[in-house]
């Protein structure tokens, strides 16, 4: 059994059906820890006679390609799990996403940054100690927040290239405390400025995972959002866009990320072993189950 394996959030009696998702990114095939990522969402709405549904995050084009998209569908199929309906896929959203821009804009959440990656790790350098989020990464430390309009509207009419994004501190105090829900944390007081301000959107990707996310959830009447671990602390920024937008907050299930023997994540820059290579090696659906110390999806049908 790999490591990593924990508890499925299955429903509890007089719980309304649930509704989650599996929402990959097609830059790549899938590996052991979609597997389990995709079957914790599975089994957490069929147990209680809900509905899973399929979502294909393929906002980045440069990284998203058709054939991965299509060996993704033939993974699932593969490994005997359904979606109910057709899936969904954010780059035929644009529209929503740039609809939600001009509220966030409207509220006077937004701010141009003009800043490369360069000149983020320059200005990090000279402050000599730079704010850090959660996981100890630097976050941006806010140079852009403070331009004037009248430079902001200048350097774009220049056609300076920019990114837009979210002002945390002037965002809380529209919404004031905020909190969230996760089944194995309980509920969570919402600390977005762990994050800083994050990007929502640039001229190459319209809409970063955190806007996208948020709103198709919300399109899609979600009510447990299960995902890995490591996305624990993003929920803070996605709920704090909830609160922004009006959009209905569901429940969140944070589950155990897959290792290997070795205690590696399996994740495709870590060049995972890909469920594409398994099945073509021979390997069969039940010993995948196996592998992830979880138990076969009963034979299903795809709608």
């Amino acid at each position: 059994m790999l490591k990593g394996a924990d508890f499925l959030p299955l429903p509890q009696p007089g719980d309304q059906p649930t509704v989650t998702r599996f929402a990959p990114t097609p830059s790549g095939y899938l590996h052991l820890g979609h597997a389990y990522a995709a079957l914790v969402a599975w089994e957490s709405a069929r147990a209680g006679g809900g509905r899973f549904l399929l979502r294909i995050e393929d906002i980045d084009r440069a990284r998203c390609r058709p054939e991965f998209e299509q060996g993704l569908l033939e993974d699932l199929r593969w490994l005997g799990l359904d979606w109910d309906g057709e899936p969904v896929r954010q780059s035929e959203r644009m529209a929503l996403y740039d609809q939600a821009l001009d509220r966030l804009d409207r509220l006077g959440v937004l701010y141009p940054c003009f800043c490369t990656r360069r000149r983020i790790r320059a200005e990090i350098a000279h402050a000599g100690q730079a704010p850090h989020g959660p996981a100890g990464e630097a976050i941006y430390p806010g140079v852009c927040r403070s331009l004037s309009p009248a430079e902001r509207r200048w350097r774009i009419a220049a056609g300076e290239p920019f990114a837009l994004r979210l002002d945390v501190g002037r965002a809380l105090e529209l919404t004031g405390p905020i909190t969230w829900y996760d089944l194995r944390a309980g509920s969570i007081e919402a600390q977005p400025e762990l994050l800083g301000d994050v990007v929502l959107a640039r001229k190459d990707v319209p809409s970063s995972y955190h806007l996208a996310v948020s709103l198709d959830d919300a399109a899609q009447a979600v009510t447990l959002v299960t995902r890995g671990e490591d996305l624990f602390h993003a929920t803070h920024i996605h709920r704090l866009l909830q609160a922004l937008l009006g959009l209905p907050q569901p429940r969140y299930y944070h589950h155990n990320l897959i290792a290997d023997s070795t205690g590696l994540r399996l994740a495709k820059r870590n060049r995972a072993v890909t469920l594409r290579t398994l099945r073509q090696s021979g390997r069969r659906p039940q010993e995948i189950w196996a592998l992830l110390g979880l138990p076969e999806p009963a034979p299903a049908t795809v709608e």
